[in-house]
């Protein structure tokens, strides 16, 4: 027997599969797409039919599902491919464990189709060099993961803050107090995961930026060295030697290309990671970061006392049940699960500093 919750993931993928091949201008993917949409319909019948079930029983796409369609929507189609992925590798994971607890023979198929997304990703057969380029940002992107980051970057604002306010109002109860630390904590909070982002970004990119310029001298200085380098990466890829000596000869007309090649396979630089700006990963990371630790300390504008405690405790419950929900577009795990489970460890660490400021605030006043 198949159980529900295998074939809700086949319905949810063939329905993001063809939500891709429907925005897709490359026809060539477009078509790879359709054929995997395809493909998941018929994985998601034929579990049907192991469950003595006909093609009535099928669900609708499920709320992550649709919720990721939106994000497409809103953000790009591409972002969806690395969720995709991360899906493909999943359930090609599970397979594999399966087949070596049953001690049965591994076949082609069990990653089958995590080859054909990388070889979209990472080949250049049957793909324009644009449209590599842009597969290759947005997957880093979303599995480097700008939406990950997102989500994360406003949970830490909300429960750092959070456990930040609730210590002041043990230790005080006044609003003010509380206000002026929230706030405090805010910037504070803000401008160090924005600086710290600035300087992760600028660094990676100055050094990454030395490496390429010495790769580009010892080219310049040694030629032949670098194109005896360049025949041995091909003869690692399993190219003859006669032939990738040849390659190599060839690529050498061309030291921009060489250049490029030899920085990505020697380094592991792609030239696409130093087109980031670091000024927008800090302000990124400064507005995430504020949006959820704003959620807290708002209640105090207005009231004070154990009222905005509660009314802060209830607006911070709800953001992190959000957030965790939200986690659950890259985990596929139950919303409920995710959302509550970081709702009770928010909520744990809020209580911990407020009884820890109702401590101090006692014996400050004794």
């Amino acid at each position: 027997m198949v159980s529900l919750k295998s074939i809700q993931t086949e319905v949810d993928v063939c329905y993001l599969y063809q939500i891709l091949a429907e925005n897709e201008k490359d026809p060539n993917v477009a078509a790879v797409f359709k054929q995997m949409s395809a493909i998941e319909h018929s994985h998601a019948l034929a579990f049907l039919a192991k469950n003595n079930l006909d093609e009535s029983h099928l669900p609708n796409p499920s709320g992550r599902a649709k919720a990721l369609h939106w994000i497409g929507k809103c953000f790009g189609y591409d972002y969806i491919l690395g969720v995709l992925l991360d899906t493909e590798k999943s359930v090609s994971s599970s397979i594999l464990k399966a087949r070596k607890q049953s001690q049965t023979q591994e076949s082609i198929s069990d990653t089958a189709h995590v080859a054909i997304l990388k070889n979209i990703l990472n080949s250049s057969s049957n793909v324009s060099g644009a449209n590599l380029a842009r597969f290759e940002k947005r997957h880093r992107s979303v599995g480097g993961n700008a939406l990950r980051a997102a989500v994360l970057g406003g949970n830490d604002g909300l429960v750092s803050n959070f456990s930040l306010v609730m210590g002041i109002a043990g230790a005080t109860g006044g609003q003010d107090e509380v206000l002026l630390a929230g706030m405090a904590g805010l910037l504070a909070g803000a401008l160090s995961m924005a600086l710290g982002e600035w300087i992760s970004v600028k660094s990676s990119q100055e050094l990454y930026e030395n490496q390429m310029q010495l790769e580009m001298e010892e080219l310049e200085t040694n030629p032949e060295g670098e194109q005896q380098e360049l025949a041995l990466i091909y003869m690692a890829k399993g190219i003859p030697e006669v032939q990738a000596k040849a390659m190599a000869a060839e690529l050498m007309q061309n030291k921009s290309q060489a250049h490029e090649l030899l920085i990505k396979e020697e380094l592991g630089i792609n030239p696409e990671d130093l087109k980031g700006s670091a000024m927008e990963a800090a302000l990124t990371s400064f507005f995430l970061f504020a949006i959820g630790a704003i959620i807290p300390v708002f209640p105090f504008f207005f009231w004070g006392g154990m009222q905005a405690v509660i009314i802060s405790t209830v607006f911070s419950a709800a953001g992190l049940f959000l957030i965790g929900a939200a986690i659950t577009l890259f985990t596929g795990k139950s919303v409920w699960f995710s959302g509550m489970r970081q709702v009770v460890f928010g909520l744990a660490a809020a209580a911990i500093t407020f009884g820890i400021g109702k401590l101090i605030g006692v014996s400050v006043a004794g």
